[in-house]
């Protein structure tokens, strides 16, 4: 459902006068948003795999609170002037109206890193108390708060596409978040009542949870480093526009691949011999939600849906069209790096999670800076080549990484 808010307010965008430039800027100024929340997307898996009584439970709320203050001080330093401008304009060499839009547009994003750090500690506590339903009717609050959001924004008011988008993100993630802690508070009562011998340390929940907060940093990173090599490419506004379009449609279908890493660990933790049911669902999930993505983009359907549902023009549904069939295999790719993530951190080994990340986004790099040089495709196609690239790396890396811990476990049990 989470995901359903990406193509919806890209399409509301799309519908708005000078669609082009505010699906950049939108695009851009998310980009930037989500580099800025990845430290704190993996406290729900942290809170899914500490939390177990009161103690661990008051430690890893202090412990995100200070995460989100943090994360909040450093979306403020971003938009100090000159520092804005030397990313946004040096760096990326974004120029007017798209540079003005973007910049107004991350203000708006300002308590959306912070309150989905709040929401996702609680869905966390939900989780564990195996009231996972709940977190699926906070998601439809979102939801509804959101596109009612940008809906009325987009019927009512002259305010410009970019910021009708990012707006309403901000309002969705609010109202979850205060949906999530009122749905948490029985579950968080009966924390507080629950005391174990086992006992949690600051220390050593930094320790395990800095290579999972570098995780979504380094990964999401790439985004706005695919934004800057994508302003410098063949088709570049063009790339611009639709790269969040595309997107948002494989994340549909990614999303229910990254949504199974908490119940791996949950389900393995307390069904340890169920392991081979986890990992077959997850091959039935792969192939699923991949045989779904093709039947959109790879037939006649896309038309409906880029042109349609996202309200793209003829052009741009046009343009959209290559990368998504390119991009098709990501959610088979998404499963896969899911199993391979929980299952290290099952086994309470993180530094090879950060490690497959920095494999996933030096491969984006590459690839993308090779072929917007060599000048062989517009950029939205060297995007969705470069992304595809390199998670296929990363889920080698990951298979590498196993059969030396199977090749030193049979070592040690000889």
């Amino acid at each position: 459902m989470m995901s359903l808010e990406g193509p919806i307010l890209a399409a509301i965008i799309a519908r708005a006068p000078n669609e082009k430039v505010n699906l950049a800027a939108y695009g851009i100024a998310l980009a930037f948003g989500l580099i800025l929340e990845s430290p704190i997307i993996m406290i729900m898996a942290a809170a899914t795999a500490l939390i177990k009584d009161k103690t661990s439970y008051k430690m890893l709320r202090n412990f995100t609170m200070i995460l989100n203050l943090s994360v909040t001080l450093l979306f403020l330093i971003l938009l100090l002037p000159q520092v804005f401008n030397y990313i946004a304009g040096t760096l990326i060499g974004l120029t007017d109206p798209v540079y003005s839009l973007t910049y107004n547009a991350i203000m708006f994003l300002l308590p959306w890193p912070g309150a989905i750090g709040y929401r996702r500690l609680y869905q966390g506590v939900l989780i564990v108390s195996e009231k996972t339903r709940y977190i699926a009717y906070s998601t439809v609050i979102r939801l509804i708060s959101n596109v009612s959001t940008a809906l009325l924004l987009f019927f009512l008011t002259p305010i410009k596409g970019a910021y009708i988008g990012t707006i309403a993100l901000s309002t969705g993630v609010i109202f979850e978040a205060i949906a999530v802690r009122l749905m948490a508070h029985k579950s968080v009562k009966q924390l507080k009542q629950t005391s174990k011998e086992e006992k949690l340390t600051y220390s050593f929940i930094a320790k395990y949870y800095y290579p999972l907060a570098l995780t979504p940093f380094i990964a999401l990173s790439s985004q706005p480093i695919v934004t800057f090599f994508l302003g410098k490419s063949i088709k570049a506004l063009e790339s611009l526009a639709v790269m969040p379009v595309v997107y948002s449609l494989t994340f549909i279908f990614r999303s229910l691949g990254l949504s199974y890493q908490e119940a791996i660990i949950v389900l393995v933790s307390k069904y340890p011999k169920e392991f081979k049911k986890v990992k077959n669902f997850a091959i039935y999930l792969a192939i699923t939600i991949t045989s779904l993505l093709f039947i959109i983009t790879w037939t006649p359907i896309s038309n409906f849906y880029f042109k349609v549902l996202s309200g793209l023009t003829e052009e741009l549904a046009n343009f959209a069209k290559s990368p998504a069939m390119i991009m098709s295999i990501m959610p088979a790719l998404t499963v896969l790096l899911t199993f391979q993530r929980s299952t290290l951190m099952l086994k309470k080994n993180t530094l090879p999670i950060t490690i497959g990340t920095v494999i996933e986004v030096s491969g984006i790099i590459f690839v993308i800076s090779t072929l917007i040089n060599l000048k062989l495709f517009v950029g939205a196609i060297c995007a969705a080549i470069a992304f595809v690239s390199g998670r296929l790396l990363a889920n080698t890396y990951f298979y590498l990484v196993f059969l030396l811990i199977k090749k030193k476990f049979q070592k040690n049990s000889s």
